[in-house]
């Protein structure tokens, strides 16, 4: 199939090399002038790294040009981060045709935001916006065209708005990710998936001492001790509660399966905690205020639980001392987050009419 990646970070270049190493057309759009210039110059390829060994993979296209890189293409993935969102979605807005479909792995409810953006550009093509809960791919970046693939995800559940067009999403997106894809309702069910603000922020926050004192830190592996496991299933525990108040039903995957040795799959699958931190990729060097984990996940992903969660009538302590201390680390306002119901114009909505447009669309 014609797969567009949208993006030219750890993410987007696991993504494109992966289709391409898979036999998919694939066309990589990023921002970049100078970058996409020098991809063209070393041959419009990239280097796969995985346990299978190093695989060479040629791109169909690389450009800055979003329209041409979308043109035909029957998938859109953006793994970009949360942030990145907005900018890219107005960009991508007008040029959206019927049927395509726009995969968020993972969007924290970025999904609302595509689609917003594509009623705001005028467009009425008939797309579909998806997210998950997990990048599909532990990856790092190598270098400029290389990238390494430690594991590839193993169940990841998805949410699609609008949840009428669900059936064909999922379908499209099926086959870019075989066997992988588990419908969890619409957007909003997919974006309480998101395993991001719930493993990260205990791990940024309160190893925020050795982060500042050692030049590099690896975070998932001296600073996932007990004492932090225990607060990040807890703060798990206000997840679900959320998800369990707006009706989203099992399973709710959650965190604690990631480090289990046995009981049941998701995200990566067994033991996928220790082959992270015996891949090494991950030791490195954390500025805190600029961090992804404290920007995306802290900042966006857990203001988005809280917003979310006075909607449904939960309490979220955990969640809201997070985003305080987190915003006293940055010496900002993490509470008024960019990512709320009310910053998405969704506040207005009673529980009721938020799952009639989540099922219905604009």
């Amino acid at each position: 199939m014609k797969i567009a990646v949208l993006g030219g970070g750890n993410g987007s270049f696991a993504a494109a090399g992966d289709f391409g190493l898979s036999g998919h057309e694939v066309r990589l759009w990023r921002r970049d002038a100078d970058q996409v210039a020098a991809h063209r110059t070393a041959g419009s390829r990239i280097l796969v790294k995985d346990h299978n060994g190093r695989h060479d993979v040629k791109l169909g296209l690389v450009t800055t040009d979003i329209a041409a890189a979308i043109d035909g293409t029957e998938l859109i993935v953006c793994p970009a981060p949360a942030f990145a969102q907005p900018d890219i979605a107005r960009l991508l807005a007008p040029h959206l045709r019927d049927g395509q479909v726009v995969f968020l792995p993972p969007a924290t409810f970025g999904s609302m935001i595509f689609a917003q953006a594509a009623r705001d550009a005028g467009n009425h093509a008939k797309a579909s916006f998806a997210e998950t809960g997990t990048l599909p791919w532990l990856t790092r970046k190598h270098g400029p065209f290389e990238v390494a693939i430690t594991i590839r995800a193993k169940r990841l559940p998805v949410g699609v708005f609008p949840l009428a067009q669900a059936s064909h999403a999922l379908a499209v997106i099926g086959r870019a990710f075989p066997d992988a894809i588990e419908p969890c309702g619409d957007a909003l069910s997919g974006a309480l998936m998101n395993a991001g603000p719930i493993i990260h922020p205990p791990l940024i926050v309160m190893n925020a001492g050795p982060i500042e004192h050692f030049e590099r830190w690896d975070i998932h592996k001296e600073g996932t001790q007990a004492a932090i496991r225990r607060v990040t299933d807890a703060l798990d525990a206000e997840r679900i509660a959320v998800r369990e108040a707006l009706g989203y039903g099992a399973p709710h995957f959650p965190l604690a399966h990631h480090y289990a040795k046995d009981g049941e799959i998701w995200m990566y699958g067994r033991g996928s905690h220790d082959r992270l931190t015996d891949s090494g990729d991950w030791r490195e060097r954390i500025v805190l205020n600029d961090h992804r984990y404290m920007r995306e996940d802290l900042r966006l992903g857990l203001s988005l639980l809280v917003s979310v969660a006075g909607l449904a009538g939960v309490r979220t302590p955990l969640a809201k001392a997070f985003l305080a201390i987190g915003g006293a680390i940055c010496g900002e306002d993490f509470a008024q987050g960019d990512r709320t119901l009310e910053t998405l114009g969704l506040s207005n909505l009673a529980k009721a009419e938020l799952q009639i447009l989540l099922r219905e669309g604009f």
